[in-house]
């Protein structure tokens, strides 16, 4: 009895909100503070503990490369500000809890075409933990579908091995790779993150130099996917995936490099530069069985950053 009152209390089976809205808000405006800060000085070491997952990967990578580069700092900083925040906040059993921040910033415009608003996932990994900045999203607000709510106004997650959508979000990552890799399964909307990406690889030509591409899941711990159910029955679900791009110069010929990778190089380009890149992505996914968008995921956006490079 002590032991299943313990758990009880620590909240690994009782079915609660993943954050009050005070904690919510409270998260969003750390992350922010942090974020302005690390990106200011350029130090990933000022935003290291308020991010994680794909977007900790390609944050902490990008202001590495970016502090060798610039050691004085960000010459160029402009404080980030996020607001008219709408949280929503599944609830669910045990660890990770989460909740995600449907933000305004002020990095667009905020009417007509170029306006846009920031999603962010935020994941707290056990009871003692800080909540954590995972996934980032950009999107158009008329691209964005209504959620489904529960009967206390909360949205509704979506669980990862769900057999109600067109994909299930556990096998999005692999589905995902697998596309780009060989064309099938066929079951993303045409896009320029899909059969666009697919197109671009096969037209990139540059003479005396060739060009292959790696493409792996990325979809367990911090980068397994989240999603939240939409009043449709579909889901709005958030996934990363890792890609490897190499480049194999002919005989005298050497891949060339810009600053951000050689920040980030290991090893000696000689014949062959690897570059590798972890990407989070924002869809809609479809229930099984509907006719719209021909039944398949629509990728609402992705974000990809260099994470390493690799010389040979």
């Amino acid at each position: 009895m002590t032991a299943s009152g313990c758990v009880t209390v620590h909240g690994e089976l009782e079915v609660v909100p993943g954050a009050t809205r005070s904690e919510a808000a409270q998260a969003l405006k750390a992350f922010t503070t942090a974020y302005n800060a690390a990106d200011k000085a350029y130090d990933p070491a000022l935003d290291a503990d308020r991010v994680t997952g794909p977007l900790g990967a390609i944050n902490q990578a990008g202001l590495k490369a970016r502090q060798k580069n610039h050691p004085d700092g960000n010459p160029n900083h402009k404080p980030l500000e996020l607001t008219d925040a709408t949280y929503l906040i599944p609830k669910k059993a045990g660890w990770p809890r989460w909740f995600l921040a449907d933000t305004d910033s002020n990095r667009d415009q905020d009417s007509g075409k170029l306006d846009t608003r920031w999603l962010i996932v935020f994941v707290k990994s056990g009871p003692g933990a800080g909540w954590k900045a995972s996934y980032l999203s950009v999107v158009a607000p008329s691209r964005l579908p209504a959620f489904a709510k529960d009967g206390e106004g909360r949205a509704k997650p979506v669980a990862a091995d769900s057999t109600k959508l067109a994909v299930a979000p556990e096998d999005l990552s692999t589905r995902y790779t697998q596309y780009l890799q060989q064309g099938t399964p066929d079951v993303f909307a045409p896009g320029s993150a899909t059969s666009g990406w697919r197109e671009a690889r096969r037209n990139t030509r540059r003479a005396g130099f060739s060009y292959q591409y790696i493409d792996q899941p990325l979809d367990s711990g911090t980068f397994g996917p989240l999603g939240l159910e939409t009043d449709d029955g579909g889901a709005l679900v958030f996934f990363s995936s890792k890609h490897f791009e190499r480049q194999t110069a002919a005989k005298g010929l050497r891949p060339p490099l810009n600053q951000d990778v050689e920040a980030l190089l290991t090893g000696e380009v000689q014949s062959t530069l690897t570059k590798e890149r972890v990407s989070s992505q924002l869809v809609y996914v479809p229930k099984k069985g509907s006719t719209k968008d021909d039944g398949k995921v629509v990728m609402l956006n992705r974000l990809p950053g260099l994470t390493a490079a690799k010389g040979s």
